[in-house]
């Protein structure tokens, strides 16, 4: 029995592609690069920092200036945390829904602490969740299952009873990882890997308040 419900933050429950993508066209404009479009970005919005620099400057980890590009990117990200994003329409009744039913919900994301809170207060939804677990908040993030078991801790729930909802294939490894049932959020970014379809997932979910038939066909 589903005793609580896990979500990732980016692509999920806010959809901030509109801010990372304004940080990197900033960064993009900064070296005299033509800015790109969001359509062409939002795919890459729940890779944040790394998925987006090798989108706008064909630049990967190891490379000799990826991480001069990352700490500049990441700093006018802070700087635009919240122009725009927004949570995705139906996650308000979403989270009302389980709120009035006393189904307790945490985030579990891989975004550093130091964007995460300022963004889930901002979001009106610190005080509502049980636990906000960022990437920096155990030693190894998703598809590691360390963060979605930290969350279970926090909850004081079996990580067998609770299901996690993302919108990417390392939220649903990291699902399998924990024990949870894996849920897709079909209207989030998905990335460029590999369809949805194939990652394994307990169900998938075309809007938020699909998540609420999902619950009441497994109650």
């Amino acid at each position: 029995m589903i005793q609580g419900v896990l979500f990732d933050l980016d692509g999920t429950l806010a959809d901030t592609a509109p801010d990372l993508a304004y940080a990197l066209n900033a960064l993009l404009l900064r070296y005299d690069r033509e800015p790109l479009t969001l359509e062409r970005l939002r795919p890459q919005a729940s890779h944040g920092a790394r998925g987006l620099i090798e989108e706008g400057f064909g630049s990967k980890p190891g490379d000799v200036y990826f991480e001069e590009l990352r700490e500049q990117f990441l700093a006018l990200y802070m700087e635009n945390l919240c122009r725009k994003t927004a949570l995705f329409t139906g996650i308000p009744e979403l989270l009302d829904h389980l709120d009035t039913h006393k189904i307790p919900w945490g985030i579990v994301t891989n975004k550093l602490t130091r964007f995460t809170d300022p963004l889930v207060e901002r979001l009106g939804l610190m005080d509502r969740a049980s636990c906000v677990v960022s990437g920096d908040s155990y030693a190894k993030p998703k598809p590691f299952p360390d963060p979605l078991l930290g969350a279970a801790q926090e909850m004081e729930l079996a990580p067998q009873t609770l299901i996690y909802v993302g919108d990417d294939e390392r939220d649903m490894q990291a699902a399998r990882a924990a024990g949870m049932p894996g849920i897709v959020a079909r209207y989030g970014y998905l990335g460029s890997g590999r369809p949805p379809e194939q990652w394994n997932a307990q169900a998938m979910i075309d809007t938020p308040i699909g998540l609420i038939s999902y619950l009441n066909h497994v109650h």
